[in-house]
């Protein structure tokens, strides 16, 4: 296999070793129809997160509030329920609450200049807080409607409904960022943000209707999340963000210009989920899993600055 091959296709081809690796090692449980829609359902909430992390890379900055975003979308929506407004309001209301803290993301970095990583991580703290004093601290369960468990529990035809909810957003987000005018132009941002500027584009709006669509998409993830398991806690989304940002790495390895696609991203999801997975039934020590985690980051990065070196 020539260089240029396994540069393209390596990410891949370590997704398919993974695959093969683990079915050798547990075939009655990894290999299983069982862990396969399992492993769906698992990777939904972190798909669409690092979907929403694939959009703000693409302009060049970070979101370190998706997990924040995405659990305090959670906690909104089971404390209406708890006063007793129906799905079709307090939906709407989480999703609305995770638009905002992302379009305010949007406006202290675009419009106030303040890195992304320092602003997303204030705002994500601040978030958290709102979590923890609406939740009160507790696990909350009651007065959920079955209407909401329906979004992210059983299946259509054989396949889980979560599947259905990563065609749809990834779907959606390639389409944007491929096909359209408005995906054009954050790729161009994320190039060079001073050329934009000069070349007339609306840099500042771009910024913050991208971090805007990665706050919805978070507290959309947050929200099938604790419909899948029918109850919220205020932390609930914060493990996501570390995967998330691995995925999207580990995505930019297949992409032979290095910049994260949302094609790039979803097979990065399924590295880290399998990884996860598969670990797990093999009864591997959490904290090996985190410290694994944190390799794959580094060498995606290290590979995606290699790749670009080579260019």
């Amino acid at each position: 296999m020539t260089a240029f091959n396994l540069s393209r296709f390596g990410t891949l081809i370590a997704f398919v070793l993974l695959c093969v690796a683990f079915s050798i090692a547990a075939p009655q449980a990894f290999a299983s129809q069982g862990n396969v829609y399992n492993l769906i359902q698992q990777m939904a909430t972190l798909a669409i997160v690092a979907t929403a992390a694939t959009l703000v890379m693409t302009i060049g900055e970070f979101d370190l509030s998706v997990g924040f975003s995405a659990s305090l979308a959670a906690v909104i929506c089971f404390a209406l329920f708890g006063q007793g407004y129906d799905v079709w309001l307090a939906v709407p209301a989480a999703l609305l609450a995770g638009i905002v803290a992302g379009a305010a993301n949007g406006i202290l970095v675009a419009r106030f200049g303040i890195p992304s990583f320092v602003a997303t991580l204030a705002l994500g703290t601040i978030l958290s807080g709102l979590a923890f004093g609406a939740s009160g601290g507790a696990s909350m369960f009651k007065n959920v409607p079955d209407g909401f468990k329906t979004l992210a529990r059983g299946d259509l035809f054989g396949i889980p409904v979560l599947a259905f909810w990563i065609v749809a957003v990834l779907g959606i987000a390639s389409f944007v960022l491929t096909q359209t005018e408005f995906g054009r132009r954050l790729r161009a941002i994320g190039g060079n943000p001073q050329a934009a500027r000069l070349a007339g584009l609306p840099v500042l709006r771009d910024v913050i209707v991208t971090f805007a669509i990665a706050g919805g998409l978070s507290a959309l993830a947050g929200l099938l999340l604790a419909s899948r398991l029918g109850s919220v806690q205020h932390t609930m989304g914060e493990p996501l963000l570390l995967p998330a940002y691995a995925a999207v790495f580990i995505g930019t390895t297949a992409s032979p210009t290095g910049s994260p696609t949302v094609i790039g991203t979803l097979l990065g999801v399924a590295i880290t989920g399998v990884l996860a997975n598969g670990m797990t039934i093999l009864g591997v020590d959490p904290f090996i899993q985190k410290i694994m985690t944190g390799v794959i980051i580094i060498v995606a990065v290290l590979l995606r600055r290699m790749g670009r070196t080579a260019q």
